[in-house]
Order: structure tokens, then sequence, then C-alpha cells
């Protein structure tokens, strides 16, 4: 454990649904509010002294998409990009004692920093979804804990088309075989989100309502298809992380 504070680096940018996805992230890892700080990283670049205030990071999710042609990105998705590259370089590179968990979009950033390809040819839809440990993955020191198969809850339009140069798969399934995995011992990665209680996914589905996850006539339906689903296991990776990299 180390005593400075873990951060929450929020890239999405609607407000409501990031100040939503911090306070799932907080509940799941047990933490409270001086011991996960929130980064907006839409409107704030990452600051300079970051690696040395803060013991590791989460990045959540967004509706961004590494995949999006270069020239319809925004200058804001470009410069979160490379800032969350700055994260994942400097825990590969021990700029930093810290650890970091990329998650969702978050994943394919990381991929694609290490030369791996994004496709959309790995869509899943929303909702709850199977997730299979590796062999990798039984034996990894925070996914290891968790159930060798579990529930989890995915939205996302991409995904890795393959594990990417020097990393271990960790968690698959048939969808989207690339769910998880571990680069070194300190940078993680999830398709799945690996925050969210059903409820609370319901809600961040309200927010993005109409952005092509699903189709919007179908909300009650795939709302109460996520509601009834059991999701233990993926918020017991957070407070894994928390425990081994987080403040004491």
């Amino acid at each position: 454990m180390n005593p400075a504070p873990l951060l929450y680096v929020c890239v999405r940018p609607q407000q409501g649904a990031a100040a939503a996805e911090y306070e799932s992230f907080r509940a799941a890892a047990r933490l409270d509010e001086s011991r996960l700080v929130a980064l907006d990283l839409v409107r704030d670049p990452l600051p300079p002294a970051a690696f040395e205030r803060y013991s590791g990071f989460l990045i959540g999710g967004s509706p961004f998409n590494v995949t999006d042609p270069e020239s319809s990105k925004t200058e804001v998705q470009r410069r979160l990009e490379a800032d969350l590259e700055k994260i994942a370089g400097a825990v590969m590179d021990a700029e930093t004692p810290g650890a970091a968990l990329f998650t969702c979009y978050s994943i394919g950033v990381l991929t694609r920093l290490l030369g791996g390809e994004v496709s959309r040819g790995y869509p899943e839809d929303t909702g709850p979804v199977g997730i299979d440990l590796t062999a990798e993955g039984k034996g990894d020191p925070l996914l290891g804990s968790l159930a060798h198969r579990f529930t989890a809850l995915t939205a996302h339009k991409e995904g890795s088309a393959g594990v990417p140069p020097g990393a271990t798969l960790l968690a698959t399934n048939e969808a989207c075989p690339v769910q998880a995995y571990r680069v070194g011992t300190r940078l993680y990665a999830t398709q799945f989100h690996p925050e969210p209680t059903p409820r609370a996914f319901t809600e961040r589905m309200a927010v993005y309502r109409d952005d092509g996850y699903f189709p919007a006539n179908d909300f009650d339906t795939v709302a109460g298809r996520v509601l009834a689903a059991s999701v233990t296991e993926p918020v017991r990776l957070i407070r894994a992380f928390a425990a081994a990299f987080g403040p004491g």
C-alpha cells in the first residue's frame, strides 16, 4: 500500500454520468473522497505532478472510440488519449511507483499504445455477459480472487482484435475475446465495466439512450435484463486493486 490517494480519471464529457461513475468506483473501492480523488480529464489536462502525487490510477469509460477517424476526433479527445498514454507509459517505464487500471474505452487506448489492433469487429450489446478467467487470470494477484466464471456489464462498439504485444490475457468470452489483460505487474485493463452496480448501470444507460448502444425504444427491456443480473465479482476487482495499490 501507498499513503498517497488513488486518482479516478474521468474521460466522459457528460458530467452527470461522470459524477455517478466516480461514485461507483469509490463505493467499489471502499474509499472516501480523500483517498480517491477525481480528475476530469475532459476539461483539465493531466497535471505534471500526477505521478508523484497519486498511488495509482482508475480510468473510467467514455462514449469516445479509439477507432473514430482521426479527422473526426476533437482536440479534447486527442489530448485525453495522449494523457492516457502518458499514464500507461509512466507505469510501464517505472516512472511512477503507482499502478493503473484502464477500463472500457481506455483499454483501446492501451491496446493501440502497445502496438495491438482495436477493431469494430468486437462490439458487445448493452447488458450482462459471461466472462471466463484464463489460466493466467486464475493465478493473477487481483483477478485470481474472483469466481472463474462471472457476470459483468458491457456496452461498447469496439474491442481489441487480439492480445497486444507484451500483455497477458486474463479474461475472455466468445463475443469479445480480450476482456482483461495485464502488462507487467502494475498495469491492468478490462473491456467490461468493473465498477457499476446494475442500478447504477441503468442510470448511465439513460444518459446514453440515444447514442446507439441499444435501440432507444428497448430501454425498459434492456434495463430489466440488467437489473435482473447478479453482478458480484467485477467490483471485487476494484476492491482488490485498491487494497493492493491504494492508500492504507
